[in-house]
């Protein structure tokens, strides 16, 4: 059967899994089994523990070859300096974020961007405190698993298998390379733009309605990105 050809055109979204000081080996071998059942293969680590160690590769069963091909980074920064989309898995609340998209309705979400996102990285961080606020503050979005009560929480692992589970919706999804502006008018992009006309009329980094605003940008959908991108640069245009 002859493949179809707009499939030259198309290349795949991308979903990457990046553990935060993983403390605990066979937390990351069972995340790197998760993924595997999901049907996904990049796992990225930053400053974990001694993944490829036999406790590690016995809870990954046969899914070593995702411990052995993960990446390595000393932060969360150079982990996600390819990704233009990032999502952190947190149940912890914090003051200065007020937006929590539900683990179910999270593929929902990153489908409705469209062409916007490229890359997408969904980050975990230690099983003791999870994700810092530093490293939650490099997360275009938060996301949370819902459960019964709030003690027990879900392991590492677990929560790798839950998003896993969840985005494997998205598995199989094609984006259209060839499409006109889909590195300028992308959602980093309009981010950037964001912050850069932010700082030119004054408004602080750390001002509640700047955080809030630069937050609910991670919730738009394609055509508002791009509908964002027209009007920021109008006012970036009037400004100069």
């Amino acid at each position: 059967m002859n493949s179809d050809p707009s499939d030259k055109n198309n290349v795949p979204l991308l979903i990457s899994f990046i553990l935060v000081n993983p403390a605990v080996p066979a937390n990351v071998g069972a995340a790197a089994r998760a993924m595997k059942t999901m049907g996904f293969s990049d796992l990225r680590l930053v400053n974990p523990c001694n993944h490829l160690c036999p406790e590690a590769r016995m809870l990954a069963h046969a899914s070593n070859e995702i411990l052995e091909k993960a990446g390595v980074f000393p932060s969360l920064h150079e982990a996600a300096a390819d990704l233009d989309f990032i999502i952190g898995a947190t149940a912890r609340r914090r003051t200065k974020r007020g937006l929590y998209v539900r683990s179910n309705l999270l593929a929902q979400v990153i489908a409705e961007k469209g062409n916007t996102i490229k890359h997408t990285g969904i980050v975990f961080g230690s099983e003791e405190s999870g994700l810092s606020n530093d490293d939650a503050s490099v997360c275009h979005l938060l996301t949370s698993v819902s459960m019964a009560g709030k003690y027990p929480s879900l392991n590492l692992a677990q929560a790798v298998m839950v998003y896993a589970y969840e985005l494997s919706a998205l598995k199989g999804r094609k984006l259209q390379a060839k499409k006109a502006g889909f590195d300028t008018d992308g959602l980093q992009a309009l981010k950037t733009k964001t912050e850069t006309l932010l700082d030119e009329i004054g408004i602080a980094v750390d001002n509640s309605n700047r955080i809030h605003l630069i937050e609910r940008l991670g919730l738009l959908g394609e055509k508002d990105v791009h509908l964002l991108h027209a009007i920021v640069s109008q006012i970036n245009k009037k400004l100069k």
